[in-house]
């Protein structure tokens, strides 16, 4: 059914039509996260995609799912040189040694946060006082590379030692999180997202 939406209704034209993305596109992106694992993921995903395409990750989100221990990040902190050699050979992801390495820390990082904050979600959503940026674009194309709440958020995750987490890539982080609603204003899901949020 969720496929048959993308189709015939208005939809945001990145998907490209193809079944995974738009699958991607009807169920997740811009859905709002008060997960704290569905966070984790996105942060390693997102930092993965640096260079790279978005779809490129989609397709390898099982693998990253085995490779880095279902996304549970307290397992992910204790990974060692070794698994870190082990992960360079794993055709299931990006073998990208920066980019591994970056994820293990994070990890660390993200278990601080959440020590200090109760969650990451707490964490995240209190840059804008837990309310979603509602924007208002009528085409892909007008999308943004960054804003003002990406680099806030980015400048801080940096300053706590995070790791692959500029303002491009933590303002792809608020669009798929939901803090930020990016679907074009004739999208099926551009209102529909707008239901979800927390009061």
């Amino acid at each position: 059914m969720e496929m048959k939406l993308s189709k015939e209704n208005n939809s945001c034209a990145w998907h490209k039509q193809k079944d995974f993305m738009m699958k991607y596109h009807d169920e997740e992106w811009g859905v709002p996260c008060y997960d704290d694992k569905k966070h984790f993921e996105f942060l390693i995903l997102e930092s993965a995609q640096a260079g790279l395409s978005w779809e490129t990750i989609l397709k390898r989100r099982s693998g990253y799912k085995k490779a880095f221990a279902n996304f549970n990040p307290k397992k992910v902190a204790q990974f060692d040189k070794r698994k870190v050699e082990e992960l360079l050979q794993d055709v299931g992801i990006i073998r990208n040694r920066l980019k591994i390495e970056a994820a293990i820390n994070n990890a660390s990082r993200f278990l601080e946060i959440q020590k200090e904050f109760g969650s990451f979600t707490n964490y995240i959503w209190s840059f804008n006082e837990g309310k979603p940026v509602i924007n208002k674009f009528n085409s892909t194309k007008e999308l943004p590379a960054t804003s003002s709440l990406s680099d806030l958020v980015s400048k801080d995750m940096k300053k706590r030692g995070l790791k692959f987490v500029g303002s491009t890539i933590i303002y792809a982080h608020l669009q798929a999180t939901g803090l930020i609603n990016d679907h074009e204003v004739s999208c099926f899901r551009y209102k529909e997202v707008q239901k979800l949020y927390r009061n």
